[in-house]
């Protein structure tokens, strides 16, 4: 496969641990939204360097907006699922369905849509 292929370029930071749960987890918020600290605590395991490392190379990409209140300290960040983001949400619901079709081991796992999921 060519370096320059849109496959192995997207596949570069899309495969990346952690960035298809952050973005489920962006896909969960109240519009699609969530405090820095709210990832932080659903994804139990992540540091906070790679959480601000992954969502930094989300917002590059385009898939997350990102919006600082600095009315407050400390100041909030906020990240936001962008057209692009909620429609990699269609993929992500798409390797689901494909997983529960060929019953690849995830017993926990019966909700058809994410956006209700409690992983």
């Amino acid at each position: 496969m060519q370096d320059g292929c849109t496959v192995n370029l997207t596949v570069r930071y899309i495969a990346r641990k952690w960035t298809l749960l952050i973005l489920l987890e962006l896909y969960k918020g109240g519009d699609h939204t969530r405090r820095f600290s709210e990832l932080k605590s659903c994804l139990t395991g992540i540091t906070q360097k790679v959480l601000s490392a992954r969502l930094k190379e989300l917002v590059k990409e385009g898939l997350v907006t990102k919006r600082v209140d600095d009315s407050t300290f400390p100041a909030k960040s906020e990240y936001t699922l962008t057209e692009s983001g909620l429609e990699i949400i269609e993929v992500i619901k798409g390797m689901k369905r494909w997983s529960l079709k060929w019953k690849i081991a995830n017993i926990e796992c019966g909700c058809q849509d994410c956006s209700q999921c409690v992983l």
